[in-house]
């Protein structure tokens, strides 16, 4: 079990994290969420060892996480971190970067672990490139493989799948999340995207001005948000009185109602059209099947 026990740090003076406290269970998966500059590389940072505490402590299992003024060279063998800064070797070869710190004693057992491993990034095409020549979202995936090769106990991510296209993001996660459920590797994921949490998270922080203001499973805090930042991690959102939150499709256009509103705007996502309608002179947003003509007058209800 990872232990973060009411930790605090301060950065020029300036509390960055405040009284933090969460445990990790053993193969588990937890996403950080929050707004830029919320604390979330900087917890990361920490769990690694790579910052002292300003006060608390950090454990996983009995062993104290402690920083550079306790050891001289940073982090443990039983955890990975992978930054948002790829620390990669760029004149050799995906294939030898994955396998770099494996064992060579056992040169038919490497090549497989390799190959395993280039298949979970979906890199099997360009194995024999050099790093050099991969683009960003290449270079993430190699350190991504290069980072479970060993199989540490815990592997810290943060933002992830930042440099890769949306026509690999998905298949990429799902593959790599699967794989480290399978390992019992605990994971710890500092994100933006709520698809990289809603299917995967078994429970979720989120920090706001360097506390954590909520600690729950990503189900139950998409079904019960209890503050608009939280409501907006997850999608478009409305505050309308006296309902509260409500998610866009929370709200439905009826025949008639109570509450009437006009179309200001209709735009098309996919599977629907989100249409902006002005209600008490507030723009609130709607989930609808159609496309609805500006200026037109049309009747909700709330779903809750």
């Amino acid at each position: 079990m990872l232990e973060v026990k009411n930790i605090s740090f301060s950065y020029h003076k300036k509390t960055v994290l405040d009284s933090i406290e969460f445990n990790v269970e053993k193969g588990a998966h937890l996403s950080v969420i929050g707004e830029s500059g919320s604390g979330k590389s900087t917890l990361l940072k920490l769990i690694y060892g790579e910052f002292d505490l300003t006060t608390g402590s950090i454990f996983w299992n009995s062993q104290e996480i402690l920083g550079p003024k306790h050891n001289l060279v940073i982090g443990y063998d039983f955890m990975k971190y992978v930054a948002q800064e790829f620390d990669l070797m760029p004149y050799i070869t995906v294939e030898e970067n994955i396998g770099k710190f494996l064992s060579n004693f056992f040169p038919k057992e490497k090549a497989e672990r390799v190959n395993e491993l280039l298949k979970v990034v979906e890199l099997e095409n360009v194995a024999k490139t050099k790093v050099q020549f991969l683009s960003g979202g290449q270079k993430q995936r190699v350190a991504l493989a290069r980072a479970i090769a060993k199989q540490p106990e815990i592997i810290l991510l943060d933002e992830p799948f930042s440099h890769i296209d949306n026509f690999k993001k998905q298949s990429l996660r799902r593959s790599l999340f699967n794989y480290l459920k399978q390992k019992n590797i605990t994971c710890i994921v500092a994100t933006h995207d709520k698809n990289d949490v809603l299917p995967f998270a078994d429970k979720m922080i989120v920090l706001n001005n360097g506390k954590v203001i909520a600690n729950n499973s990503p189900k139950a805090l998409y079904n019960n948000p209890k503050t608009p930042l939280i409501a907006s991690f997850f999608g478009e959102f409305n505050m309308i009185e006296p309902f509260g939150i409500l998610y866009t499709h929370q709200i439905k256009i009826v025949e008639k109602s109570n509450y009437k509103a006009t179309v200001k705007a209709s735009y098309y996502n996919g599977q629907s059209y989100l249409i902006e309608v002005l209600y008490n002179n507030k723009s609130i947003f709607i989930e609808h099947s159609n496309k609805l003509e500006e200026h037109s007058s049309i009747y909700f209800k709330t779903l809750q």
